[in-house]
């Protein structure tokens, strides 16, 4: 097939650069090998189908012993082309030998084996079935011999595997799916693959039967109990990377329900316009706070939802939740003293499963215990109004590029699950080594069938697609013939499509957005990658994916920190970038100032330059362009600092963002901590950090003066949004609803050096009108308001640059009487249609009725 590698996109990129110059994370790449507990089988018991006597397994031995000694260790570059004929010729007379013995079961585990079939890939009770059956299928398409692996807890921990079911081409094999059903299988039994099959990295193969794999479809997995807590090898030296395993279902209720009580709760399914987005961290989010439940886990969760409650929140994205390993990057950090972490997730072992060491229960019942938790956690935020969206890593997984693991997906098909060049190499346009082959059809319905299991099984409202745009690029199709039919005179094969090239109408995206599971399902692109491809605004949505805006945080970073030329650009993004979404709607574009990747609110505010010398990497890492500003005269001025002016400055500019993240037609997300004011002292790129620097301060957020009354202030711009319908328009403002205006009504300051932007809004003629106005520049401008509607005054609700709690006047918590002497000062003013807007500063009036 004629295809070519993209360079620039392969495993030798060291980073992950996103947006090219726009803001952007780094996360590393490198990975370690991986060393598995295969050679600790030595007390095991091995069972195949077919051996029921020592004599039949003492002859079957003599007879493989001979057949493999005409096997070579590896097949060449010349024999690529039939390596797995030739392999498959190799094991032919194992075969006829093991076919003249009959199945036996594995004590204390499962009765005698059966056949099984290839209904559903996984491990999955046969409903009906009255002898307790659990079913394992597998794909892999090119495999020569495939074994289910099986343990006790115990025995996982130990090294030591209870049984091992060697599967029979000719009976457990249908099309590219292995398959084997286990009767009266117990409920404490955990399960991996070990698969055989040809080593051929110029062909895309990377078989190695040393290595046991995580069955992609394991619902639960367990691997180490404890988070941040290495396990040990038999010589006593840490193991980052122990054994993973997959739990198998408990036995069927003999009522027929789940095993789990949603106690009648159901999801609020607000629509896209009304969601207040609050990006965390499961762990992050309560490592600080004293809670009944152990600190940093899904229980602890459950006691933060009456804060997000009463900050406004009712929609958490959870940065990953999959099964993945805070122990990769483990390691002495030699700046901080502490060792690094995996903190923020995106590096995923198993899609299928949440992952285990965020559980209060850890792995208590082989997994099973965490999943409940992580339903709980769902029940109760649903109960509390509150929606949840997962971060979902679907453009790599944590095996890395040539010299990385082998923990699942590569050991079973690498060539279709990634992204393979014809030499054998991996594309990167994840910046972390391997990408996966998204539209591979055998990956995508695996995709699919993850996102419908997250919101059957665990009522998931919706999901944030890291990179996206990997998601619409062309698979590598090694089978183009298998699946499309070799090419005649009457049929010509199709035009051939570059590896990597993005696709118009992605098969994956189609899919997922059409399906009628995932319908009214909230679908969020991050759409961008690491391969330079950016489609913000572009991205293929079928009417019904949103997008985390980029243009909106740099366009409304720029305007507010003061550079010139951004004033009409900063008025389409509150608009809801109609100039992006145009086909769409406001709810397409997910505003955003900051993330968990960059600066936070303060940071932006206090830091000119990135300061991340603590991952110890010598400030290397993380985007060198933040369209920050430090609020002082140089670098010099940055982090903490001790001038009145320039503290009071950077309090005011916080509020300034708040307030258009808020008053912004569109789907407003905040990054935790932000509220109050966190910082990561200039710290862009926190990948590594379980620490202050990523947990929020909950001595901070618990106080309504935290941040100089930044928090107090939050609050009541978010109960200023969810109060009235302008800041919620269901299309995109036109003449019949917004006016623009400069210094005067109706002369609205577009030219280049404008740092000036106000306009009135109003959804209906019978609902509320307001002005708002923010001005950038340096000096103070005097407005003269428009006139308000008849019989009516504008009422000042809010002006940034106004000390706490006056900064929001309409706030319930003023006295009535200190609210009547603050408004008394601006009324002379005011009764003229005129106000002095303070230099970068932004304000808020209502029109109210005279009466």
């Amino acid at each position: 097939m004629a295809t070519r590698a993209i360079a620039s996109a392969r495993s030798r990129a060291p980073a992950r650069a996103r947006e090219g110059t726009s803001l952007a994370r780094a996360r590393r790449w490198t990975r370690s090998p991986h060393r598995g507990v295969s050679g600790r089988r030595s007390r095991a018991t091995r069972w195949t189908l077919d051996a029921v006597s020592t004599e039949d397994a003492e002859g079957w031995r003599r007879e493989t012993s001979k057949a493999k000694e005409t096997r070579p260790t590896r097949t060449t570059v010349a024999d690529a082309g039939r390596g797995v004929d030739d392999v498959h010729a190799r094991t032919r007379v194992a075969r006829e030998a093991k076919r003249r013995t009959a199945p036996r079961g594995v004590p204390g585990v499962c009765d005698t084996p059966r056949r099984g079939d290839a209904s559903a890939l996984g491990a999955t009770r046969v409903v009906g079935c009255p002898d307790d059956t659990v079913n394992f299928a597998v794909y892999t398409s090119a495999a020569t011999a495939v074994s289910l692996v099986l343990w006790t807890p115990e025995g996982l921990a130990r090294g030591e595997i209870a049984g091992e079911i060697e599967l029979d081409e000719t009976t457990n094999k249908t099309g590219s799916v292995w398959h084997v059903a286990l009767p009266r299988c117990a409920e404490d039994v955990l399960y991996g693959y070990r698969v055989d099959g040809p080593y051929e990295p110029e062909a895309g193969h990377r078989f190695d039967k040393s290595k046991i794999l995580l069955d992609p479809y394991a619902k639960f997995t367990v691997s180490r109990p404890e988070y941040g807590v290495a396990s040990k090898k038999e010589d006593g030296t840490e193991d980052c990377w122990p054994q993973y395993a997959g739990g198998v279902p408990k036995k069927l209720r003999s009522d027929g329900k789940e095993d789990f009580d949603w106690e009648g709760v159901t999801s609020p399914k607000r629509p896209m316009r009304d969601l207040v987005v609050y990006e965390a961290h499961a762990r992050g989010l309560t490592a600080d706070l004293e809670t009944k439940a152990k600190p940093g886990t899904y229980a602890a969760i459950e006691e933060a939802l009456p804060y997000l409650k009463q900050l406004g929140v009712n929609a958490i994205e959870l940065m990953p939740c999959h099964e993945f390993n805070e122990m990769e990057y483990h390691s002495l950090n030699h700046v901080t003293g502490e060792f690094r972490r995996n903190f923020w997730g995106y590096s995923t072992v198993n899609f299928f499963s949440p992952m285990t060491r965020y559980a209060e229960a850890g792995a208590d019942d082989c997994g099973r215990e965490a999943a409940r938790e992580f339903k709980r956690m769902i029940r109760e935020c649903h109960r509390a109004g509150i929606e949840v969206i997962m971060d979902v890593v679907f453009n790599h997984t944590a095996e890395g590029n040539e010299q990385g693991l082998t923990l699942s997906f590569r050991g079973l098909d690498n060539r279709v699950y990634y992204m393979v060049a014809p030499e054998g190499q991996f594309y990167n346009y994840s910046g972390c080594g391997n990408t996966m082959n998204c539209n591979h059809p055998v990956v995508r319905e695996f995709i699919l069938e993850c996102l419908r299991y997250w919101v059957l099984e665990y009522h998931i409202d919706g999901f944030r697609f890291d990179l996206a745009s990997i998601l619409t690029r062309a698979s590598s199709m090694w089978d183009r013939a298998n699946i499309f039919g070799e090419p005649t005179a009457e049929t010509p094969m199709l035009e051939e499509v570059v590896i990597g090239t993005p696709l118009q109408d992605p098969p994956l995206i189609d899919a997922i957005s059409n399906d009628p599971v995932l319908a009214g399902t909230k679908l969020i692109a991050e759409a961008w990658d690491a391969g330079g491809l950016y489609q913000v605004g572009s991205f293929p949505h079928y009417g019904v994916w949103s997008e985390w805006n980029g243009k909106f945080r740099d366009d409304v970073r720029n305007f507010i920190k003061g550079v010139d030329g951004y004033a009409g650009l900063f008025a389409e993004r509150l608009c809801g970038s109609p100039n992006l979404y145009a086909d769409r709607s406001p709810s397409a574009s997910i505003n955003f100032v900051t993330a968990h990747d960059g600066f936070t609110l303060r940071d932006c505010v206090s830091y000119n330059e990135k300061q991340n010398h603590a991952n110890g990497e010598e400030n290397r890492d993380g985007e060198e362009h933040n369209a920050s500003w430090n609020c002082g005269l140089s670098c010099d001025d940055d982090g903490e600092c001790w001038d009145p002016e320039i503290v009071a400055l950077r309090d005011r500019q916080m509020r300034n963002f708040v307030v258009a993240l808020f008053v912004a037609q569109g789907v407003p997300m905040m990054y935790m901590g932000d509220e109050y004011g966190h910082t990561k002292c200039g710290n862009n790129n926190t990948y590594c950090h379980d620490n202050a620097l990523n947990w929020i301060d909950w001595s901070e957020a618990s106080s309504p003066l935290a941040g100089d009354g930044l928090a107090r202030f939050t609050k009541q711009v978010i109960a200023l949004r969810k109060k009235h319908s302008a800041f919620r328009l269901d299309s995109f403002p036109s003449a019949d609803n917004i006016q623009w205006h400069g210094h005067l009504p109706d002369t609205p300051m577009w030219d280049e050096e404008s740092r000036f932007v106000a306009f009135t809004l109003q959804d209906k003629p019978e609902t509320d009108k307001f002005y708002i106005a923010f001005n950038s520049h340096h000096e103070p401008a005097m407005l003269k308001l428009p006139s308000p509607p008849e019989r009516c005054k504008w009422k000042l609700i809010l002006d940034t640059s106004l000390e706490s709690p006056f900064d929001v006047l309409s706030a319930e918590d003023i006295a009535e009487a200190d609210s009547y002497t603050a408004e008394a000062m601006f009324l002379p003013g005011l009764r003229k249609n005129t106000y002095l807007c303070a230099d970068r500063s932004a304000v808020i009036f209502r029109a109210v009725s005279l009466a």
